[in-house]
């Protein structure tokens, strides 16, 4: 049985895709130093799966403690690199931090890959790589821009990263996921988006509003040029997310990648308004929220949404769940933390 090291297993998209490895038959071990994120994710990862993964708390930033993980665990097949600090806004107001952490961690872990002889890595990049772009949908061929904030600037520079590390030592095999929004939850209602403090997202934002943890909710900007005003995004289900790492990973594993560094866009193919989520979520859900408009925010661009196609073909992978059961999955997952009946 090979072993999937997860890096940031614990946060949102990496829990879900842990679930996803386990169910598909795959050993898991984690890394994460539990600074957005809970341990409690791995008691629910257990009960959805039947299977605990493996855990060790630390930050991959530290190259010292990075090497000495790897040369413990000598056995592992591939590695998923989620662990990242990953808010638009908060990237802006402290862009050391980000830069520090989310480059650095990556480095550390491609030095081990050489050393310790693990080929194969997927990296979870970003649809901000291609900042705000000149045409939509955006294809993997889109040229990427100037980032708009510093954590797009790191997904950029990552992305730069592994593709020149990769050219220099062919023994190591990439693939890089460019997500668009991912939102929702595990139908379990077990494990879900449960950001430390705000949310940075809108979902989130939207399910603690109507919970009642957060007296309303700012939709930032009605003035963007888009058939509401206000911004446009691609959002995908987690779920549908998570099981496109999967194929990814049995794509290198088996040796099926076109080329020793691929890239694929992840997304719906749908772009909807942040007011059409919030209208969304209040249609799926019964539940009426308080929101207000307020002024732009840094970082944010005006509107995205992807061309699936490549994904779609080369993977065989599509998303699959509709908005209504995306949105009503996280306000479940919400209702489960808060004890809502």
């Amino acid at each position: 049985m090979k072993q999937i090291l997860v890096t940031g297993g614990t946060g949102y998209i990496g829990s879900h895709t842990v679930v996803e490895l386990q169910n598909a038959g795959y050993d898991v071990i984690i890394v994460d130093d539990l600074s957005n994120s809970s341990i409690d994710v791995i008691d629910n990862i257990e009960k959805i799966t039947g299977k605990r993964p493996d855990f060790e708390k630390f930050n991959l930033a530290d190259a010292a403690k990075t090497d000495d993980f790897f040369n413990r665990h000598q056995d592992i097949s591939a590695i998923i690199h989620f662990a990242a600090s990953k808010a638009v806004g908060e990237s802006v107001q402290i862009p050391l931090h980000y830069y520090r952490n989310n480059l650095v961690s990556l480095m550390n872990i491609l030095d081990c890959q050489l050393k310790y002889g693990v080929s194969n890595i997927v990296f979870s990049s970003s649809c901000t790589v291609y900042g705000q772009p000149d045409k939509l949908p955006v294809t993997e061929k889109t040229p990427r821009k100037d980032a708009e904030s510093p954590y797009g600037n790191t997904k950029r520079v990552n992305e730069d990263i592994l593709q020149d590390t990769i050219k220099a030592y062919p023994q190591l095999k990439g693939i890089a996921l460019r997500y668009f929004n991912p939102i929702g939850a595990h139908p379990s209602a077990l494990i879900g988006e449960l950001p430390l403090g705000v949310p940075q997202n809108l979902v989130p934002f939207i399910t603690q509003t109507a919970a009642g943890l957060r007296d309303e909710l700012k939709v930032f900007g009605d003035d963007y040029d888009t058939p509401d005003g206000s911004a446009i995004r691609d959002y995908i289900n987690v779920v549908d997310l998570a099981k496109a790492h999967v194929i990814a990973i049995e794509r290198l594993l088996e040796n099926k990648n076109k080329a020793g560094y691929e890239v694929f866009n992840l997304g719906t193919g749908n772009g909807y308004s942040v007011l059409e989520i919030v209208k969304g979520f209040e249609k799926a859900t019964g539940v009426k929220l308080n929101y207000k408009i307020v002024a732009r925010r840094a970082g944010d661009i005006e509107k995205i949404w992807a061309d699936t196609t490549y994904a779609n073909e080369e993977l065989g992978w599509k998303a699959e769940k509709g908005l209504d059961e995306t949105l009503l999955s996280a306000w479940n997952w919400e209702k489960r933390v808060r004890g809502i009946e």
